[in-house]
């Protein structure tokens, strides 16, 4: 894809100054413009072209969360990666289905992330594979990345989220996400897990028993009622 136009709306001038700063020198990003109010960001939006909006939440007059409820009345609204000091406006980053969500003071390569995020998602079609999944730990809301999921395993009434260096419980039920997720690459392998097809880099059969490897060298145990299915994906071709 051409590089980037983006549009950084922050009130705060140190904040604005060293986003932008930190943009220019990204090689996917062409063209930062800089505003210090939503009013003036809202402006822009309508009147020119613009690939990603780097957004600060707390802004007096119109605030962040209020432009990006207005953005998504557009046809074709930029994605939004909010960027604050305040890690308690996740929930609304979330709902709100903001691209990326990153903290003050902003560091160089947690920007360049979501620069990559942006890219990724410009370059392939339309898919719910990255969807946004908003998970809480001591109190705080977290967003994991569904495209990072290797597996998930059933918890009682709730799921464990398992990515490649952590885990996240997530209070939804494994019957429910199955559902919710199937399209997206999820299939069933034993009656308390799911994997992400797009994941499993080992499939072994031994004595019968089937058991697959995802990418952080987990082994999954593949029940023989799910094996059948599993093959016939994988011999057909991921989806």
């Amino acid at each position: 894809m051409t590089a980037l136009k983006a549009l950084v709306i922050d009130d705060e001038r140190p904040a604005l100054d060293e986003i932008t700063f930190l943009l220019e020198r990204h090689p996917d990003v062409a063209s930062v413009r800089a505003v210090d109010s939503a009013t003036e960001g809202l402006r822009i939006l309508q009147e020119s072209e613009i690939d990603v909006i780097f957004l600060d939440i707390q802004m007096p007059g119109l605030t962040g969360v209020e432009l990006a409820q207005v953005l998504t009345r557009f046809r074709n609204p930029p994605p939004i990666v909010f960027v604050t000091a305040h890690e308690q406006h996740a929930v609304d980053a979330f709902e709100l289905r903001a691209l990326d969500y990153v903290l003050k003071p902003v560091r160089e390569e947690r920007l360049a992330e979501a620069v990559r995020r942006v890219v990724e998602g410009s370059a392939q079609p339309a898919t719910t594979s990255d969807e946004q999944i908003a998970v809480e730990r001591g109190g705080v809301t977290r967003f994991v990345h569904r495209g990072d999921i290797t597996h998930v395993e059933a918890q009682g009434d709730y799921a464990r989220l398992h990515l490649a260096d952590d885990s996240y419980l997530l209070r939804t039920p494994l019957t429910q996400l199955e559902e919710q997720w199937g399209p997206a690459g999820f299939l069933r392998i034993h009656r308390s897990l799911l994997v992400a097809l797009a994941h499993i880099k080992e499939v072994h059969m031994e004595g019968g028993r089937c058991t697959v490897r995802v990418g952080n060298g987990t082994d999954l145990v593949v029940s023989r009622r799910h094996t059948p299915a599993l093959r016939d994906l994988l011999s057909r071709g991921r989806p």
